[in-house]
C-alpha cells in the first residue's frame, strides 16, 4: 500500500482526508470493532471521529512519519478509551422491555396477589414452623424473643425458621430473593 504525502496545507482539503480514508480506513475500522468488541456503528462513530481530527490536526501530517497510520491508530485507541469511560460514567440505560414488564409500584393488585401467594404458602407449613415464622418475619421479634414467647431454645427457633424458609421456596418461585440460589 503506498503512503500519500500530504503537506499541512493539503489537510483541509477533502480529497486528501479522502484518500486518508481509502489508504487506512479498512484497517482503522477493523481496529476500531476490536476496541468496541464488533460493534459496528461505535467503531464507524470512531473512525469518522478520528477521521475529523486528522483534518483539524494540519500539524500531524508535517511530522516525519513514513505513514499516518500509526497517528491515526492511536487517535482512533485514545477515543475509544474515552467514549468507553464516558458510557461507563453514565447510569445503564433501560430499554422499554423491562419498564413494560415491572409492575407499577402504585398498584395494589400486584401487592395483594403477593399476599395471597404467601399466605396459602405459610398455611401449608406446619403448625411448629408456622409459629416461627410468624414471630420472627411478621412480629419482628429477635430469636431469642421467639424462642422465650415459644418456650423453645434459640437453635431450635433458628432450624425450624431455617426448614421452613426452604419449604416455602419451592412454594413461591417466582419470589426468590435475587442473588440467592433456592435450597
Amino acid at each position: 500500500m503506498a503512503t500519500a504525502t500530504l503537506s499541512a496545507s493539503a489537510t483541509t482539503d477533502e480529497g486528501a482526508i479522502a484518500e486518508l480514508q481509502r489508504e487506512h480506513g479498512p484497517a482503522l475500522l477493523s481496529f476500531l470493532q476490536g476496541l468496541t468488541y464488533g460493534d459496528q456503528q461505535r467503531a464507524e462513530d470512531l473512525l469518522q471521529e478520528t477521521l475529523v481530527r486528522a483534518w483539524q490536526h494540519p500539524e500531524a501530517f508535517e511530522r516525519p512519519y513514513e505513514s499516518m497510520r500509526p497517528w491515526l491508530f492511536t487517535v482512533g485507541r485514545r477515543l475509544a478509551i474515552d467514549a468507553r469511560r464516558s458510557r461507563l460514567a453514565r447510569p445503564t440505560e433501560i430499554g422499554d422491555g423491562v419498564l413494560a414488564t415491572t409492575p407499577d409500584p402504585a398498584d395494589s393488585t400486584e401487592i395483594t396477589v403477593a399476599q395471597l401467594d404467601v399466605r396459602a404458602a405459610v398455611g401449608s407449613l406446619s403448625p411448629d414452623h408456622r409459629a416461627v415464622l410468624d414471630r420472627l418475619y411478621f412480629q419482628g421479634l429477635s430469636v431469642s424473643e421467639a424462642a422465650e414467647s415459644l418456650g423453645i431454645p434459640p437453635g431450635t427457633v433458628k432450624s425450624r425458621s431455617h426448614y421452613a424458609l426452604r419449604a416455602l421456596a419451592p412454594r413461591l418461585p417466582g419470589y426468590a430473593r435475587a442473588g440467592r440460589r433456592a435450597v
